[in-house]
């Protein structure tokens, strides 16, 4: 969870700029501190070390607890790192202030993590605090310690566990006696195995709240709410241009979105915007957003899927609205754990406590000179296996424009997918069909009618089909198009109903 701490950093600072957000004071405090804690293990993990980037770049309000236990699991820490020491690592990371104490030693912990919240709250960067500490048992029930520490090994941390040395301070202070100790121990005895046994006596979940909290119960894109009418107005424009104007219109409505991902804003050197025309993405998606709502709403990160992911997961949680852009669908993959294992699952591990709204917009698929392997990726079904992801594949731009919309009104987590081929295509334009125009999600589109055999498909392959479909005419086939638009939810009254009408099923992918 390190990179939702940057994200939970970030939106506080967020709101603290932000004025035009309603009841932002609410959401955040002038001295806030986030606070993220991990043993040391896991600073083997990528996503820490994207996390210390962007922390120090940003001198993000973070305070770093590294309880380090010389473990992970039965790997000891001179094998996960090099020199065994993770704060010598990362001492001379500009910005970083490091720290160390004796995580036992209660004073000189306490000292030390005043010394470090003090420093962060008076807004002087992040701290990284390397506590070293101590394992008291083994790493869980599946493991035995026996196996690799040796008798030697565990007698000395026994000596440094901190209850005990909590208890000797008290008494040579005369703070407590061992009748106190005894009284205490006791009560917290009882308190745990009063705990224990109603645990115990719980009644099991039923069955038929296993599948609670996958998606939002209060917000449902697939429901009337999300139809409206289109209103068009000017000249017939391209699926980028009609996705950008959507951007656009919704970042006015609603002060809460944040827009950033690789090369997504105009300039990162804002002096640089005065002489310039700004890069808006690598296909011009996001071209001119940050010129219109400045660079706390629109910004670049760096080359990291994962570190947008996590941040974007850290904004949602505290009910920011991030519309994050991964740069082409090959490159989503280090973001994986952090789409699927934390931003899907986020409602409902929690039983609906928190909650993770937001858009991961995604240029994807081929039919494109020198897209080559890493640039024409189409792994849809993976995602849509993933449960707790909204998915969206539109194949035309006033759609576009409608189910992006509802993407980011809904209050559930959408991949919305851009086929890169269908961007500046001239057959699938349209006018932009105004500020308020919304498709609601499992809402199929009959693209042709037919009767012996029906195609279900989306995206770039609802054209081809089409051209498929003529051909088949001339041989007196009659053939049914239906543009699905979204992969999660399915439109399965449509599926069902030309189903039966046809009885022969292609599906184009």
């Amino acid at each position: 969870q390190c990179l939702h701490a940057v994200g939970c950093a970030e939106a506080g600072l967020i709101y603290q700029r932000l004025t035009p957000i309603p009841d932002r004071e609410s959401h955040f405090h002038d001295d806030e501190v986030t606070y993220v804690s991990l043993g040391d293990g896991s600073t083997s993990e990528g996503e820490f070390w994207e996390s210390l980037n962007t922390s120090c770049n940003n001198r993000l309000p973070i305070l770093y607890l590294v309880e380090d236990n010389g473990y992970a699991i039965s790997v000891p820490v001179e094998a996960q790192t090099p020199g065994g020491d993770i704060s010598k690592l990362v001492e001379h990371f500009p910005g970083l202030r490091t720290l160390r104490c004796d995580g036992t030693d209660f004073l000189a912990s306490y000292r030390t993590l005043g010394d470090a919240v003090s420093h962060v709250r008076s807004r002087k960067g992040p701290v990284f605090v390397h506590a070293s500490v101590t394992r008291p048992y083994s790493h869980s029930l599946s493991d035995d310690e026996k196996l690799y520490k040796t008798a030697a090994e565990r007698e000395a941390e026994a000596r440094r566990d901190p209850l005990l040395r909590m208890r000797h301070f008290l008494k040579a202070q005369g703070l407590a006696t061992d009748e106190d100790l005894a009284d205490i121990l006791t009560s917290v005895e009882r308190e745990v195995n009063a705990a224990a046994d109603l645990a115990l006596a719980a009644a099991k979940p039923e069955p038929n709240t296993a599948a609670m909290y996958v998606f939002s119960d209060d917000v449902d894109p697939t429901s009337s709410a999300f139809a409206t009418d289109p209103a068009p107005a000017g000249t017939p424009e391209t699926m980028v241009a009609n996705i950008n104007s959507t951007l656009r219109d919704e970042m006015a409505h609603d002060p809460r979105i944040i827009v950033f991902g690789e090369d997504v804003a105009d300039a990162s050197r804002e002096e640089a915007l005065a002489t310039v025309s700004g890069k808006g993405g690598v296909f011009k998606v996001t071209h001119g957003l940050q010129r219109t709502y400045g660079s706390d709403r629109v910004f670049n990160s760096p080359l990291a899927e994962a570190n947008i992911i996590g941040r974007g997961v850290g904004m949602a949680l505290r009910h920011l609205k991030p519309v994050v852009e991964i740069q082409f669908f090959d490159y989503i993959w280090p973001a994986f754990m952090q789409i699927r294992d934390e931003m899907a699952m986020m409602r409902y591990r929690s039983s609906n406590t928190w909650s993770c709204p937001m858009v991961i917009r995604v240029p994807i698929g081929g039919y494109l000179r020198g897209g080559a392997p890493y640039h024409s990726q189409s792994g849809v079904s993976i995602f849509a296996h993933s449960p707790g992801i909204r998915i969206v594949f539109p194949s035309n731009a006033q759609d576009a424009v409608g189910l992006l919309r509802t993407a980011i009104r809904c209050d559930d987590p959408v991949l919305f997918l851009e086929h890169k081929h269908l961007y500046r295509q001239t057959y699938n334009k349209a006018p932009y069909p105004g500020p308020d125009y919304m498709i609601p999600f499992g809402k199929a589109a009959v693209a042709r009618e037919g009767a012996d055999v029906v195609v279900f498909t989306w995206g770039a392959l609802v054209q081809r089909s089409l051209l498929a479909a003529q051909q088949a005419e001339r041989d007196g086939i009659s053939v049914a198009v239906i543009d699905l638009r979204t992969i999660i939810p399915y439109d399965w009254d449509a599926i069902a109903a030309y189903t039966e009408k046809t009885s022969r099923v292609v599906v184009v992918h």
